[in-house]
């Protein structure tokens, strides 16, 4: 039975497609093969030592990033709402808001007043970008994209989640503040107050939903669906709320760490808190990748036992489509449109289109309603025939470089 269910987990399960299975079958299945997806990234992209390092990257963040949201709330007039949230997160159970908010208000001052005019400007904005860049970086690797977005749509996409946190902490104290008020005064509401202290215990959760799934999907440099933001974004979003309420024993805890670390005791607390935050965020990240890719892995362990003959097969067959598209005057397609029209798997579609480019075959071009891009020959028909695709890869790449000509 063991060794059945670890076929069925490694092989069975990605030759079952979606058209080949029932409606509630096929939920179950894409259901475990993004469970399977998500354990394989993060084991190959090392989540945790990639959360280690963003932890370093947000204990030198953290300050600025708090002076910037504050210097947004004060300009319009509600940072003792922020200072209000802060009391009730991690920080607040620590009693390090204090020193926190002393620290923010120092760094105001001398970004407002350096030896230099604007310099400490300067040092605040970039430590901020430079953390938002090194999460953008490690959600690029884990959705397998190699080419960041430009600097300006970096700071407008920054900037955009930096005044997203803020409005939604006012938002939500409005809302509890609203059913507070309103139960007081009308007997609707009177009667209605266990959904109002359930809605108000909700409003935190609510809150972290939206400003995670706006993460998940503005910050990859790549096109994230709805849904591949929307569910990662709620369950890191209870991920996090959670770790909140726990904060509780977490400070119960610190009393007997104080005996080890003394005045230090709470810095190995709070490196705690930011670890176990960046290794949510980033198995979120995993998560939506997954989500969004689920049908790229169809045939995932056969693919990568290919025979050569096997590869060069459905090779001809997508040089072909092209070349008959093409000549009955038909709009090119993209690699999806092959692989959904075809039942191929998408990832093979792309790596032999990909390889179809290189050895000049082919060539990728955009058309008008398209955001993808499609593919049409880059010769000649005429001229592409079976041996000159096959003798076109067999010559793809160095030769003739030994010194030995034997």
């Amino acid at each position: 039975m063991f060794k059945r269910f670890i076929d069925f987990i490694t092989v069975d399960l990605w030759r079952r497609t979606g058209e080949e299975l029932s409606r509630w079958k096929r939920l179950l299945y894409l259901s475990l093969r993004t469970i399977v997806i998500t354990v394989r990234g993060f084991l190959s992209h090392d989540i945790n030592t990639r959360a280690n390092a963003l932890t370093y990257s947000m204990m030198f963040a953290i300050v600025p990033i708090l002076a910037l949201v504050l210097a947004v709330a004060k300009g319009f007039g509600f940072e003792q709402v922020i200072e209000d949230k802060l009391y009730q997160s991690f920080l607040g159970q620590m009693g390090a808001v204090p020193t926190v908010m002393g620290f923010v208000e120092r760094y105001l001052e001398t970004a407002q007043g350096g030896a230099f005019l604007g310099i400490g400007l300067l040092v605040l904005l970039w430590s901020v970008y430079s953390f938002f860049s090194n999460i953008e970086s490690a959600f690029n690797t884990i959705w397998q994209v190699k080419k960041s977005r430009s600097v300006l749509r970096q700071i407008t996409t920054y900037i955009s989640i930096l005044l997203l946190i803020p409005v939604l902490m006012v938002v939500s104290s409005g809302v509890s503040i609203f059913f507070n008020s309103a139960t007081a005064d009308s007997q609707f509401f009177a009667a209605m107050a266990p959904l109002k202290e359930f809605s108000i215990k909700l409003l935190p959760f609510l809150t972290c939903w939206l400003i995670f799934s706006w993460m998940y999907w503005a910050v990859p440099n790549a096109k994230v669906g709805a849904w591949a933001a929307f569910i990662p974004g709620i369950l890191v979003g209870t991920l996090f709320q959670l770790l909140q309420l726990l904060s509780f024993y977490l400070v119960a805890f610190l009393s007997r760490t104080s005996i080890v670390y003394g005045a230090f005791a709470a810095i190995p607390l709070l490196l705690t808190w930011l670890q176990l935050s960046c290794m949510f965020i980033l198995t979120g990240a995993q998560l939506s990748f997954a989500i969004q890719n689920n049908e790229d892995f169809d045939y995932d362990q056969d693919l990568k036992h290919m025979s050569r003959r096997y590869k060069d097969y459905v090779t001809l067959f997508l040089a072909y489509i092209i070349v008959k598209r093409f000549a009955e005057g038909g709009e090119p397609q993209t690699a999806q449109e092959m692989a959904h029209l075809n039942k191929l798997p998408a990832r093979l579609v792309n790596q032999l289109l990909t390889r179809l480019v290189e050895t000049n075959v082919v060539r990728e071009t955009y058309i008008e309603g398209k955001e993808e891009r499609t593919y049409v020959p880059a010769r000649d028909i005429n001229t592409i025939t079976v041996d000159f695709v096959i003798d076109s890869i067999d010559r793809q790449g160095n030769s003739l470089f030994l010194l030995n000509p034997t």
